[in-house]
């Protein structure tokens, strides 16, 4: 049910001076709007509720690959390169600690290169917290252990190091990172904590965590349980192995990386997968046993786009964000609209504020919306929104699904 908060209309000075009653006029703005769908996610490239299905059913990596990749191969190639993961990004600050026995940390100012080395400018033990802040425009270094509090220095750039990697010798260490209240831990690789200017926001610290592909990033790839079939687990390590080699090849300045380590490529947590009880060891397991492994169309990797599930049937890359690619074509995907296979989004139901659906259109209010066209595959390939001035914009569904936050383009408005 609609529920309702008057906003008047504009009135003219003749009639704020008028004896009438009931002069001033008012719509009705619904203060939010209710929505039913099916699917989890774009819906475009495999869909890993659908993969699980098949590989129940007794299917292959491959043949799970080659049914939501049309006309693609999986081939090997070198996957030893370097990836620059973004851990932390537009921050003002961040918290590192580690409880290892025995672990040592190593700090340098500046751009540390993977592969470089420089003097330290400090070097500490574990139980001590590493204080990360923004600070006038600059990263301020601190550390506290027990109640005492040291500050180290003030730059732009600083890398840090610890013992059990490639880089320093000694005892593993497992870190706790600490951004805006949430907990990760990491175990590879160097960590860098770098200014970068937000057009909005102005400056904020971003973490990069520089880690080996072939099995220091794949291993912290957190985006289906452990405990599934072996099968599903491999092709998802497969197209997570070529999606991270197709973004690899530039480094974004927004980010200072190659990925993100969110669902804005795909999530990687580190050590706090890999490190999984009793799991852990099987999803390492799917990622070893397809070294090098990747899906390629034409000789090349593709960029392996996959999402939870879908409404019944795949969406192409075209109708989802106007670029074709020949190898996302819309497939059936029975599993996902089958409650016992999905039963979190083989149906759901949201209500939306008024004000997330106002701004995800730029305007003042949202009076009234409107599907206007539908893709082949079910999605909203259009909708428009009414302010109550009369003014209209018109989104991608896709695009509005990402900005209100509905599960998938796969939805009707009831409300």
């Amino acid at each position: 049910m609609r529920m309702y908060k008057r906003i008047p209309i504009a009135l003219t000075i003749a009639l704020l001076f008028s004896s009438a009653p009931n002069s001033a006029q008012a719509i009705d703005v619904p203060t939010k709007f209710s929505f039913s769908g099916s699917g989890y996610g774009h819906g475009v490239g495999m869909s890993q509720i659908g993969a699980r299905a098949m590989a129940l059913a007794g299917e292959s990596a491959t043949a799970i690959l080659n049914y939501y990749y049309t006309g693609t191969s999986v081939e090997t190639t070198t996957d030893t390169q370097i990836l620059r993961i973004n851990i932390g990004h537009l921050l003002t600050s961040a918290k590192i600690k580690s409880d290892s026995l025995g672990a040592a940390f190593t700090l340098y100012a500046g751009n540390i290169p993977e592969t470089g080395s420089a003097t330290s400018i400090l070097n500490y033990p574990s139980k001590t917290s590493l204080n990360v802040n923004l600070s006038g425009g600059q990263i301020s270094i601190s550390t506290t252990r027990g109640t005492k509090t040291t500050q180290i220095a003030v730059g732009p750039v600083f890398t840090l190091r610890w013992s059990g990697t490639r880089y320093q010798e000694g005892p593993l260490a497992i870190l706790s990172v600490t951004t805006n209240g949430v907990v990760n831990r990491y175990r590879h690789g160097q960590m860098q904590f770098k200014v970068a200017k937000d057009k909005l926001l102005g400056r904020r610290l971003e973490i990069i965590n520089s880690v080996r592909l072939q099995d220091e990033y794949l291993w912290g790839i957190s985006e289906v349980p452990s405990s599934w079939p072996q099968a599903a687990l491999q092709a998802q390590a497969i197209a997570s192995r070529t999606y991270a080699i197709s973004k690899a090849v530039r480094i974004r300045t927004a980010c200072d990386c190659h990925l993100y380590g969110s669902i804005s490529d795909q999530t990687f947590a580190g050590y706090s997968k890999e490190g999984e009880p009793k799991f852990g060891e099987i999803w390492k397991g799917a990622v070893n046993s397809t070294a090098g492994q990747i899906i390629t169309f034409a000789g090349l990797p593709i960029t392996a786009y996959f999402s939870s599930s879908s409404g019944g049937i795949t969406e192409t890359s075209e109708h989802a964000w106007g670029t074709a690619t020949a190898y996302t074509q819309s497939v059936l995907d029975t599993a996902s609209v089958d409650v016992a296979l999905n039963p979190r989004f083989a149906t759901w139901a949201r209500e939306i504020p008024q004000s997330i659906i106002a701004a995800a259109f730029a305007l003042s209010d949202v009076l009234t919306l409107q599907v206007l066209s539908l893709n082949p595959a079910g999605t909203v390939a259009m909708i428009q929104a009414t302010s109550s001035t009369g003014k209209t914009e018109v989104l991608r569904g896709e695009t509005f699904r990402s900005r209100s936050k509905l599960p998938s383009a796969w939805f009707s408005i009831l409300s």
